[in-house]
């Protein structure tokens, strides 16, 4: 089967747009694919972390994955600093990009130039992407349009080590989703749905109550021309909403856009739409966070699972380096 690997930190709250955009594609993926999902805590230290907070939120997003539809039973899901391999090849990686393509990663200029303290691990973190890829003979990597840039990088460690070393890593492809994917802010529809972002009334929380939603897209910024159409350019606003409401009906923006001529009935249908798409996902999270131990035992599963692949591929490529194995 076609092998898939994709992560996600464990730093902010997943949103409305993390859910259309990725998690519900992980969910249909694991069932055509051998797939793998990981919880990346290690690339959450590129910021200094509160230690509590950490450990919490990485529990907290797991029982989210699992929540969305993640199945320990068809797929393997882990967390990233359970399986020491990612660090060790992270290393590797490291020596195999060269400042040069580090240094291009339009992310790290990004969040460089907003952090008070940057930390080396922020320039050298898509050494670490790579090697999280790298380390599952991966064939595909669905990614978000922001992540292009990292995926083609592991493409490019990946073919200057087979070339210098032999035959070692499979090169990944990064695949995009297509509707959906791309779930903008409510109050600034030029900018995507953000885990940071600062305007709390722009952004839907997986687990906010109903009537939060309802508030929200009612409040929803669209323009004072009040046709209903799917028009990026001309009306972020309401393509937005026809985007959101395509996406968790099943349907393209065009086809949401059908019937409406006004904004208000758009606007009610699509907080409805939301909240019920949202209900059974919230009420399985609650489960899963009334016993974590059981969401720590599956992790463990997954770590298990994923170890058991990643320490093959660590070990060719020592081998193919030259590394001396220990007696």
């Amino acid at each position: 089967m076609t092998r898939v690997f994709s992560g996600i930190q464990p730093t902010g709250n997943v949103h409305l747009g993390n859910v259309l955009g990725a998690l519900l594609r992980w969910v249909d993926d694991q069932h055509t694919a051998d797939s793998l999902y990981c919880v990346v805590d290690l690339h959450a230290l590129t910021i200094p972390q509160d230690p509590v907070e950490l450990r919490e939120s990485t529990l907290r997003l797991a029982q989210t994955l699992l929540a969305v539809g993640l199945d320990p039973e068809v797929c393997t899901l882990f967390v990233q600093s359970q399986v020491h391999e990612h660090a060790e090849l992270a290393w590797i990686m490291q020596c195999t990009a060269s400042y040069g393509e580090l240094s291009r990663m339009t992310q790290f200029k990004d969040k460089s130039d907003k952090a008070g303290f940057v930390s080396g691990g922020l320039f050298t973190y898509p050494a670490l992407m790579a090697a999280d890829i790298l380390l599952y003979d991966t064939d595909l990597v669905p990614v978000g349009d922001d992540q292009r840039q990292h995926v083609e990088l592991a493409r490019d460690v990946a073919e200057r080590f087979n070339s210098r070393y032999g035959d070692t890593f499979v090169v990944p492809k990064a695949t995009f989703p297509t509707a959906g994917a791309r779930v903008m802010d409510l109050q600034d529809p030029t900018s995507k749905m953000s885990k940071s972002a600062d305007s709390a009334a722009g952004t839907i929380l997986l687990l906010d109550e109903p009537k939060v939603i309802e508030k929200k897209i009612k409040r929803a910024v669209t323009d004072m021309d009040a046709e209903v159409r799917y028009d990026v350019a001309a009306k972020p606003g309401v393509s937005n909403l026809l985007s959101i409401l395509g996406a968790v009906t099943g349907r393209t923006p065009e086809e949401a856009a059908v019937g409406y001529t006004q904004y208000g009935p758009l606007k009610a249908d699509t907080a409805a739409a939301v909240v019920e798409r949202l209900a059974p996902i919230q009420a399985r999270y609650a489960e899963l966070a009334a016993d974590p131990g059981e969401t720590q035992r599956l992790l463990g599963v997954g770590a298990a699972k994923a170890t058991e692949l990643a320490s093959a591929t660590l070990a060719r490529a020592k081998d193919h380096l030259g590394l001396l194995p220990r007696a």
